[in-house]
């Protein structure tokens, strides 16, 4: 087949004949680290692909290969290293090819030298800028970076900044460009041309999580006041059902005994593995025995009423801890039991 024809192929045709040319045994590893969604989606692909001939076979192993490495590159180096170790095996124009298609498919990120940096450094740096620069910045960094520099800023502002973060959408090239050239003592960034989204509800969650208790409260008390249905949708995913498995022995106890069983079924029927132990290994034989039984004869169940049972058994879990009843663990000192 002509490289023509294979560039008129979708990503997900490519993933699905990659999968195939891989056996089975791969891609059943590689299902592992993927959504149910993107199962479901790429085991169709696969299905409607009926032959596959080695021409073009070889020349998507290829194109992955050239991927894989590129992104190993990046992630030892940056882009720049990447760019440099490409251009002298592939030439310059393949080189610039490949990494054009990871920064828009894999999303490489900007900031990437303040994600390596040492927290302490990045808050003597950014303290004095303003809150949109900040939240801007956090929202590209790991969110136990982000929540430890949170922890650390003014009480006066940390609110300000988390709500910054929460209600960013999308911000142009130029102004995150404008936002790197503070930083470019330390290392050289280069952005995507294509707007770039960060943010969102999920990063402060991510961000909140990272901090230690007495600041969420802080921050959180200050979003209801500013913002109460914001600081509302916050507190819904600040701790999520699989999150179970870091509380200690007591807190599954009291869970157990304060949660309608049906929820608490509910919600176990598409829990991981490990949810499902540890919530088992803190009830009697006798009780383990009947939940599994009545799981087994609840047969199928729909998604939504799962998600919604963990959702009813996560409130739970807030209210208790909101009550002292239980220790939800996070960064910072004040969770500490001692």
């Amino acid at each position: 087949m002509a490289k023509s024809d294979q560039k008129k192929l979708t990503g997900k045709q490519k993933a699905a004949i990659l999968l195939i040319s891989l056996g089975i045994d791969v891609a059943s590893v590689v299902y592992k680290h993927l959504s149910e969604e993107e199962i479901e989606s790429l085991t169709l692909e696969i299905s409607n692909v009926k032959t596959v001939d080695n021409e073009r076979k070889e020349q998507i192993m290829e194109e992955f290969y050239s991927l894989a490495m590129a992104q190993e590159y990046i992630s030892r180096g940056g882009i720049t290293y990447a760019k440099e170790v490409l251009e002298k095996a592939l030439g310059e124009e393949q080189a610039n090819s490949i990494l054009n298609r990871l920064t828009s498919t894999l999303q490489v990120r900007p900031f990437d030298f303040a994600r390596k940096a040492d927290p302490a450094q990045i808050i003597n740096f950014i303290q004095n800028e303003h809150p949109q620069t900040i939240a801007l910045i956090l929202s590209y960094l790991d969110s136990s970076q982000a929540g430890q520099i949170l922890s650390e800023l003014p009480q006066e502002v940390q609110a300000d900044i988390a709500r910054r973060i929460a209600v960013m959408d999308i911000t142009s090239p130029e102004i995150i460009n404008e936002v790197e050239q503070v930083l470019e003592r330390k290392l050289s960034s280069t952005v995507t041309q294509d707007y770039t989204q960060t943010g969102g509800i999920e990063a402060v969650v991510e961000v909140l999580n990272g901090v230690d208790r007495a600041t969420e409260r802080t921050i959180l008390e200050a979003l209801q006041i500013q913002d109460t249905e914001l600081a509302e949708e916050i507190k819904k995913r600040m701790f999520v059902f699989e999150d179970i498995v870091t509380l200690d022995t007591r807190a599954i106890q009291r869970i157990i005994r304060e949660v309608e069983n049906e929820d608490l079924m509910l919600a176990l029927k598409r829990a991981s593995d490990e949810v499902k132990d540890i919530i088992f290994n803190n009830m009697s034989n006798r009780m383990v025995e009947a939940f599994k039984e009545e799981m087994e004869f609840m047969g199928p169940v729909r998604l939504r009423d799962v998600e919604e049972a963990q959702a009813r058994i996560v409130t739970i879990i807030r209210k208790l801890e909101e009550i002292g009843e239980i220790v939800v663990a996070r960064g910072g000192g004040d969770d500490i039991i001692v």
